[in-house]
């Protein structure tokens, strides 16, 4: 029990922070996310360093509560696909892929482009842009659910493009490490065979869950035992989550989103999403939200990575605007529409450091830029809240001023 005391105290640090960072967020007109990552950039070693006193460290209290944090994010995005009426989502389809697709080849292109000044070959500057390629939508979800906004066209449209975005990004990745890093995949032919798994993957867990999770819930509703229907759901949301990456080589949160998506179907979807809304928004989502802060360590920068990291935060928000924005307005959406979409498109959160650990991995960025990658994904994760609240906001206006001229 000895060893569990700081873990105990460093939840409990973390939750009660995440909370009240978020309500003086509220406060001040801004979305609460905001607040928590921002509190967790306080806490992190950029500037407190907090959980790097002894009595935390010695115990590794912080490598649990970011094993935490990436539970946390697996149940924000089943929470969403909950959200989601799939025929709906499907209506979405042709400005999400479109929006999707741009979305990871825009970022590549304006990316690469971005590095080769500061020094870079040709190759290592080709994966900064596959980091920059990588898109999560989990805090822009959580956004659009604090304004009510996710089921609009842009909301389904965004979650969509988010899906096509991660299989994109991570073929684009495997391609580099398969092709250029050469760490024997099979050449070509293991690369067809990486793209071919995502989407036999996706196809699969899709149609398996639109079928078997609704019926599973059912059944472990009606057993005799202490809330069976949400023990099996949060089992299912895992299983999913762990299957996306094992079996489909895709993000874990593709998976959760999918299997939330399934059960939205399910005539016990609101029980459900109270059940999931209460473990998810009281300890886990807080906890993802924190550490997205405590990962990054600004101290890293040099002054001459300093002029990377700006460009590459600049590149991060106009490449996704650009692309993810244009993709979305050749899909069909009007220009309003898809600058919303392109908005949502921006933060890069736990997705881009994934891609980024594999280029630590692989020795195609060295700590320097992964600590620049750092500072775009607290930016990109910062600012698209922002963003997308104002573009609805401005949609709210222009139709209160509709209003008003039609009964003047």
């Amino acid at each position: 029990m000895q060893n569990t005391l700081p873990l105990l105290a460093s939840l409990a640090l973390v939750i009660a922070a995440a909370k009240l960072a978020g309500f003086v967020a509220n406060r001040l007109g801004q979305p609460a996310v905001m607040g928590e990552l921002l509190v967790g950039l306080l806490l992190g070693p950029s500037l407190l360093n907090l959980f790097d006193l002894p009595y935390f460290h010695d115990a590794h209290a912080l490598d649990t509560v970011r094993e935490l944090g990436e539970i946390g994010v697996i149940f924000l995005m089943f929470a969403a696909g909950l959200e989601i009426h799939i025929d709906d989502f499907l209506k979405a389809g042709r400005p999400a892929v479109f929006s999707g697709t741009l979305g990871v080849i825009v970022p590549i292109l304006l990316g690469a482009a971005a590095a080769l000044p500061f020094g870079y070959d040709l190759a290592h500057s080709f994966f900064i842009g596959i980091v920059l390629s990588a898109t999560s939508v989990s805090i822009s979800a959580q956004t659009l659910m604090e304004l009510g906004r996710l089921r609009s066209r842009e909301g389904l449209t965004l979650l969509g493009a988010a899906v096509v975005d991660d299989v994109l990004a991570i073929a684009a990745l495997s391609a580099f490490v398969a092709l250029i890093a050469n760490t024997g995949t099979g050449g070509a032919g293991g690369l067809i065979w990486i793209i071919a798994r995502m989407l036999i993957f996706l196809v699969a867990a899709f149609f398996v869950g639109q079928w078997l999770l609704p019926r599973l819930a059912a059944w472990a509703d009606r057993l005799p035992v202490s809330e069976g229907a949400t023990t099996a759901v949060i089992v299912m949301a895992l299983i999913f989550a762990w299957a996306s990456e094992v079996m489909g080589g895709v993000a874990a949160i593709t998976g959760a989103f999918i299997a939330g998506a399934a059960l939205g179907r399910s005539h016990l979807r609101k029980q459900i999403a109270e059940s999931i809304h209460t473990l998810a928004y009281s300890f886990f989502v807080p906890i993802f939200l924190v550490s997205i802060g405590l990962a990054a360590d600004l101290r890293e920068l040099s002054s001459a990575d300093l002029g990377l990291a700006v460009v590459i935060c600049l590149i991060a928000v106009v490449s996704k605007l650009l692309g993810s924005g244009l993709g979305a307005k050749l899909g069909g959406m009007t220009w309003p529409e898809a600058w919303r979409v392109g908005a949502g498109m921006v933060s890069r959160g736990e997705v881009g450091l994934i891609v980024a650990g594999v280029g630590i991995s692989t020795g195609f960025i060295e700590n320097n830029v992964f600590a620049v990658v750092l500072v775009m994904v607290l930016f990109t994760t910062l600012i698209a809240p922002v963003l997308l609240r104002f573009a609805f906001q401005e949609k709210v206006l222009r139709n209160a001023a509709t209003r008003r001229a039609d009964h003047s």
